[in-house]
């Protein structure tokens, strides 16, 4: 079972852990620092932490043990060749080539070990080699030509927030760009293919509409028992793949919204799924101001509402992306807000506890993990 829990948030990273069924903050670290993302190594049992610091940019640390912090290798772009100038099509402005923030990080399967895959804004995916000490910049993706219609949804600049590694076959990953779609590699990074077929952005001039790689996927989320079967809260509605992302299905039925961020999939069971609904894009807050988790267990044929424990008036938080998690059980989640409220449900979300309501803003929440 697991025993810790990490929590990312505007003003630090805090570890919980689990003692007698009951989650407690145990420790803190880089207290009013945003902390971006947080990665357990189950390889080795490392930890890491992306640390946004105000003088310094964004920054890596690692923990061997959860608790002493040191600054470690960050990745970073090269040079650009002279002369270039990549702009964003939506918004005019230039994108940089360096990191801004990382927004993802997974490590690689155990038959790599080691290596692990950041992806950051403006739009990068970054691959470290162990036998190097060294990030390096996954130039396949960044030199598409396609990247050019890349542009930022949320923040100013395009970027990556999931990345699925395929357990059964690590070099099989696939990578979510908001806003530039869904992208697949089946040669470790050495080539990439725009899988976004049948998403559509309600954004874009019908003519645009469904293009592949201007889609804004929120959140991708892959089951590991089941690779081929993957989940996206999308900025235009929900969709669920079966064949690896070669196709998308929109799913109508999620209530009370589709529109959202976060998404969390069962790790043995495909059909079962989490959403957590929000009214939508132009209104960002719970609809009807109660905070609800959105289950499916039939592959999104349905979909049951699950309120018990959760605000349910005057309520007016979001999860972000990041900010939903299960774990390798399949029963507990964990759900941390906009306002710093944690939640943890021990039964697949029929019934939810309040572990607190006084941290920052969560970015997000992460279980230990097992070696798989």
């Amino acid at each position: 079972m697991n025993h810790r829990m990490w929590v990312a948030t505007r003003k630090g990273l805090f570890t919980l852990a689990r003692s007698a069924g009951r989650w407690d903050i145990v420790g803190s670290a880089f207290l009013g620092d945003p902390v971006s993302m947080v990665l357990h190594d189950p390889r080795d049992n490392s930890v890491y932490a992306a640390v946004g610091h105000s003088h310094f940019g964004a920054k890596l640390h690692r923990s061997a043990d959860g608790v002493d912090w040191n600054e470690w290798i960050t990745p970073a772009y090269p040079q650009p060749p002279e002369g270039t100038r990549d702009v964003c099509p939506s918004r005019g402005i230039e994108i940089p080539w360096r990191v801004e923030l990382i927004w993802s990080l997974e490590t690689a399967g155990r038959d790599q070990p080691g290596v692990l895959w950041c992806g950051t804004l403006p739009g990068g995916l970054f691959r470290f080699d162990p036998s190097a000490s060294h990030w390096q910049l996954v130039r396949s993706l960044w030199d598409q030509p396609a990247r050019r219609k890349w542009f930022g949804g949320g923040y100013d600049y395009p970027g990556i927030h999931s990345i699925c590694v395929n357990p059964t076959d690590t070099d099989h990953i696939t990578v979510g760009v908001s806003c530039g779609g869904v992208w697949v590699t089946r040669d470790g990074g050495g080539t990439w293919s725009c899988k976004a077929d049948g998403m559509f952005a309600d954004y874009m001039p019908p003519q645009s509409a469904r293009d592949p790689e201007i889609q804004d996927p929120h959140r991708l989320v892959q089951c590991p028992n089941a690779p081929d079967h993957i989940w996206a809260q999308h900025h235009n509605g929900v969709f669920r793949s079966t064949d690896a992302s070669d196709s998308w299905q929109a799913i109508h039925t999620v209530k009370p919204s589709t529109f959202g961020f976060a998404a969390a999939v069962h790790p043995h069971d495909p059909r079962t799924c989490w959403l957590v609904p929000a009214l939508a894009d132009e209104r960002r807050v719970p609809v009807d101001g109660q905070v609800v988790v959105a289950r499916t267990r039939d592959g999104g044929e349905s979909f049951q509402v699950l309120r018990p424990g959760l605000p349910s008036q005057h309520a007016y938080d979001i999860v972000y992306r990041h900010a939903l998690d299960v774990d390798h059980t399949g029963d507990t989640l964990a759900m941390g807000s906009t306002t710093g409220s944690l939640w943890v449900s021990r039964d697949q979300g029929d019934n939810w506890r309040t572990v607190t309501n006084h941290l920052p803003p969560i970015y997000c929440v992460r279980f230990d993990k097992p070696l798989a």
